[in-house]
């Protein structure tokens, strides 16, 4: 039942911090320094990464009818047939984008984890990309974005932001959203338009990254680790359509610079904690 509790616990932090530009796997890594699941080193490997798809899956429903590219019914009648070519054209920027990433992350997801899955890279990161969204923020004030519209994206300005996500998947604490909204902030996207395509790059990357962890894992999974990971998954699914919801309204009115702020306080508590700790 402790587990299972502190399964509850790492889904709602994942829910929370996996679409507010805070960086999720930071997030993680940080809280299992003091709340330890009772798990194989495997195990946690595998959890910490597999538990995002909850929150994905929080994306797919929100948004089921800007990314589902087939018309059905009356639907289908009115439009002249089944397929949505606008939706097609998304999806296949949103692949272009996330080619980058990919190949760096199959080629060396053990050599990452291994050298900068720890507390001195995600506080590093946490500060140096808060700093960034603060300069971003204020070079960008008063200024009309240049894309508007997800239809306006360019394969060249997928692929730069898909750039931009491959430093997060080098980098723990650089947060996917963080890094990916920055990039197209930087090359005039507006904020919400951002935000859409952040939230879409998230469904092939995190399935992709899933299914390679759960095949390096091998799928002979306990009862209690099958149990701890759908808890965390159904808690971020379920934190994580409050928080999108939360987030879509917020930046309509708002900038992104109360995360950077909180990017960088939170990394200067972490290295003063483990600095005195250690």
């Amino acid at each position: 039942m402790v587990e299972i509790l502190k399964a509850i616990l790492f889904g709602v932090v994942e829910g929370i911090t996996e679409w507010l530009p805070i960086s999720s796997t930071g997030h993680l890594i940080l809280l299992n320094e003091f709340v330890t699941l009772d798990v194989s080193e495997e195990f946690w490997s595998m959890f910490e990464v597999v538990i995002q798809l909850g929150a994905i899956l929080a994306v797919v429903v929100l948004f089921w009818n800007q990314i589902f590219p087939f018309y059905f019914g009356e639907k289908a009648k009115e439009n002249g047939g089944i397929i949505r070519k606008d939706v097609f054209v998304l999806w296949f920027k949103i692949v272009a984008a996330c080619v980058p990433a990919a190949i760096v992350g199959l080629a060396f997801d053990d050599v990452l984890e291994e050298y900068f899955y720890n507390y001195q890279t995600v506080a590093i990161m946490l500060i140096l990309f808060g700093i960034l969204f603060i300069i971003v923020e204020n070079f960008n004030k008063g200024k009309k974005p240049k894309i508007r519209k997800l239809a306006d994206i360019t394969y060249t300005t997928a692929i730069m932001i898909g750039v931009f996500q491959l430093i997060a998947a080098v980098f723990p604490g650089t947060s996917r959203s963080g890094a990916t909204i920055v990039g197209a902030l930087l090359i005039g996207v507006s904020r919400t338009v951002a935000a859409e395509f952040t939230f879409f790059l998230a469904i092939p990357v995190m399935f992709g990254a899933s299914l390679l962890k759960i095949v390096k894992f091998g799928f002979h999974f306990t009862g209690m680790e099958m149990a701890i990971l759908l808890t965390g998954m159904i808690v971020a699914f379920i934190v994580s359509i409050v928080v999108i919801k939360f987030l879509m309204g917020y930046i309509k009115k708002h900038d992104f610079k109360v995360f950077g702020w909180y990017r960088i306080i939170l990394g200067i508590l972490v290295l003063g904690y483990f600095m005195i700790a250690g």
